[in-house]
């Protein structure tokens, strides 16, 4: 009984039959079996879903891929050209600006191959195939070759994608690598094969005025005004592989790209996303949810508004720091207001409640069906939420405290110091040269060119202390004891001294240190202690959460499990995990609360309302100006003579799935997705099918700056577009 368990796990939440609904980050492999083609086309597919995703063949799959670390991006030429999100791009963007040539503010146009800059570090995914190994990973479990809990572990999927890479033809290819992960908590296992291209050039980015236009407080919201794109281009070697940076590098001659299309939209229009959204959780229990809000969305809230109210400050008062800080604030504000928003939601959508009546329907199923582990399974989650949630929230704490806001003495080679101690100890000249050209490493990691002293000493002296009123003495770094005996309890004159004097606070100190280094120097230096206590208290935290998270895995395995068994026949999506899904849906208005309506799309008539000269968010360019007061808009304006800004859609998004493409029933380029909406942000843990909207940018205002603004008639000319 227990072997057909185990192998009927990988069946249960994957085949059932067709029923509508908008929700679904959907597993392209399992569209088939999942009867979507019926669902979509009811609600305005044309095309043949085999040419949305086909293994055997290439398809609107091979035109999608992630763009860098964390966003989406679609190729829009045949040759190589990338279309995302300008929030996406806006680390290239930050990387390439300096206070000479400011592309933040200015933008940057590439009239030509020779003028597009090389992005070091920058990189583009494309998904090359996936393989279904659920019935592997069942027969190493049953063969005792691993433990079910096992099976979840980074250590043991790497071992399987390797294995698996090795057997396969596409060993030894060019920028291919495996990876194997869980689907449906464990439910099911899926190895994807991606080719990773490392060659990636910057070709195209508004002003951040555009680009970013509304800033903070547009953030999230709807109507919305922004041009949120960039545009890079993928380079390769002469044989179209993967390559390192190389002049006599070539743009990419791709398989698969988008045609984009012109003809428009109306209201109630089908519209199809494909993209990687990061993270959702569907699936979690009420107490879990309260452990979110709790645990993880108010430390989060706590720290980065207090760090981001410095950060704005200083950025307001110098060009140098403005464009410094840039990407790391709009990363940080991103997530801080997703968090408020999504507490909110959580409470003005019931959710707590929604999720209290599926376990109450859910305990009903369990006692009809006689399943021991059903009857039990949220009980057993919900005594794990007890013995996590303080632990949980400190560690929220600990990491947006001293791994994400504090900058100094953060560097992964600040370990080299107890190295380089250790080497003098024992006198070992070759370990300590090691060491020390390690910790030059270090300080040149510290003190980049996106690194200010002075400001995040100010974040330092903020922190610290917050830090310390948040959490039980318990969770206290070691340096705090310091700051207690040798301070006398004065934060901001151990900050001072910690970012005055010590190995790491400036080049002169460095340099004086590396000259005649010592172990009695080491342990006195309070940038050794800092770093040192800061390693080790994150692992005595990661470690107490490690051991009371217990068997959570299997918990979540058995009650997803049990859910889909209860909703059969209608089809569940497993939850986002940064692979590769589709989503459908339709364009829609909505009615956020009584009296108010939202439209479906803006146009350039809204940023002109919006603009105020005195908020760097809304602060309109002058050409842009000039080309709607003479409204020279092309053949990208509306029947009406308007210009189209952005539009919504009822697909099912979530972070990740920044500068997917948004297609039309003919799989044609409409938009690029950009943002969810206020009212709907607790849409991760729980869809809400009246208020779920996504906010895309349409195709036709990224045009319209690309040729009337950026002047990239060259852009326009590769892309093939219908009308």
């Amino acid at each position: 009984m227990k072997k057909l368990k185990v192998l009927a796990l990988a069946l249960i939440c994957a085949v059932f039959s067709p029923a509508k609904a908008d929700e679904g980050m959907w597993l392209l492999q399992l569209m088939q079996e999942q009867n979507l083609a019926d669902r979509m086309k009811a609600q305005g597919l044309k095309m043949d879903i085999t040419a949305i995703y086909n293994p055997n063949q290439i398809t609107l799959k091979d035109a999608v891929g992630i763009f860098g670390g964390g966003c989406t991006g679609e190729i829009i030429s045949p040759n190589g050209l990338i279309l995302t999100n300008h929030h996406c791009g806006y680390g290239a963007i930050q990387q390439h600006s300096s206070v000479e040539h400011d592309y933040l503010t200015d933008g940057f146009w590439a009239k030509s191959y020779q003028e597009e800059l090389p992005t070091p570090r920058l990189t583009f995914k494309f998904v090359d195939r996936i393989v279904d190994v659920t019935d592997k990973v069942n027969q190493d479990i049953q063969k005792g070759k691993i433990s079910e809990t096992e099976s979840f572990g980074s250590k043991y999927l790497k071992k399987l994608a390797d294995e698996e890479l090795k057997k396969s033809d596409l060993k030894g290819k060019p920028g291919i690598s495996a990876m194997a992960l869980p689907f449906y908590a464990g439910n099911k296992f899926y190895l994807f094969f991606i080719k990773t291209y490392s060659d990636i050039r910057m070709v195209a980015a508004p002003p951040s005025s555009i680009g970013k236009f509304g800033g903070e407080t547009d953030n999230w919201m709807w109507p919305r005004h922004t041009c949120d794109f960039s545009m890079f281009r993928i380079y390769a070697d002469k044989d179209g592989n993967p390559a390192k940076y190389s002049k006599d590098n070539v743009p990419l001659k791709v398989k698969k790209y988008l045609t984009i299309s012109l003809k428009g939209l109306q209201e109630g229009d089908y519209a199809m996303i494909m993209g990687f959204p990061g993270s959702t959780s569907r699936y979690l229990t009420e107490s879990e949810v309260r452990l979110r809000m709790e645990g993880t969305n108010i430390p989060r809230i706590t720290v980065r508004e207090v760090r981001q109210d410095i950060l704005r400050k200083e950025m307001a008062a110098s060009d140098k720091v403005r464009i410094q800080y840039a990407s790391k604030f709009a990363g940080s504000s991103n997530y801080w207001k997703n968090s408020i928003g999504m507490n909110k939601a959580i409470v003005d959508n019931h959710v707590l409640e929604a999720k209290a009546d599926q376990e109450a329907k859910f305990a009903a199923f369990a006692k009809e069906k006689q399943n021991a582990d059903y009857e039990a399974v949220v009980g057993k989650i919900d005594e794990y939420v007890k013995r996590v949630t303080p632990l949980r929230t400190q560690l929220t704490y600990f990491t947006e405290t001293f791994r994400g806001g504090i900058e100094f003495a953060r560097s992964s080679k600040m370990k080299a110091l107890q190295d380089l101690a250790a080497a003098l100890k024992k006198n070992k000249k070759k370990d300590i040269e090691t060491a020390v050209e390690t910790l030059k490493e270090a300080y040149a990691d510290i003190h980049n060119k996106d690194y200010d002293h002075e400001v995040d000493r100010k974040v330092a002296k903020a922190l610290i202390p917050l830090y310390a009123e948040k959490v039980p003495a318990e969770a206290l770094p070691d340096f705090y004891q310091t700051i207690k005996t040798t301070f006398n309890g004065d934060y901001n004159a151990y900050v001072d001294a910690l970012y005055n004097n010590s190995i790491f606070a400036n080049e002169k100190n460095f340099n004086a240190f590396i000259e005649n280094p010592t172990a009695e120097a080491i342990e006195k230096d309070l940038s050794a202690e800092y770093a040192n206590a800061i390693t080790k208290k994150y692992k005595e935290l990661s470690d107490q959460l490690d051991k009371a998270n217990g068997d959570i895995n299997l918990l979540h395995k058995t009650y997803v499990r049990g859910l889909c068994e209860m909703y059969a026949p209608t089809p569940k999506a497993p939850d986002a995990n940064f692979t590769l899904r589709l989503t459908y849906g339709n364009v829609k208005s909505y009615d956020p609360k009584d009296g108010v309506h939202y439209k479906y799309y803006t146009t350039l008539k809204g940023v002109m309302e919006k603009e105020d000269p005195n908020n760097p968010e809304f602060v309109v360019p002058a050409k842009l100006k000039e080309l709607y007061a003479t409204k020279n808009y092309g053949r990208y304006a509306l029947p009406n003579g308007e210009m189209p800004a952005c539009f919504l859609t009822t697909n099912d998004i979530t972070g990740g799935n920044s500068g997917s493409p948004v297609m039309n029933g003919n799989g044609e380029l409409i938009g690029a997705a950009f943002d969810g909406n206020w009212e709907s942000l607790s849409g991760d843990i729980n869809f809400d099918n009246n208020l779920q909207r996504c906010i895309a940018v349409d195709i036709r205002y990224v045009l319209f700056i690309v040729e009337k603004l950026g002047g990239c008639k060259n852009l326009i000319d590769e892309m093939t577009i219908v009308e």
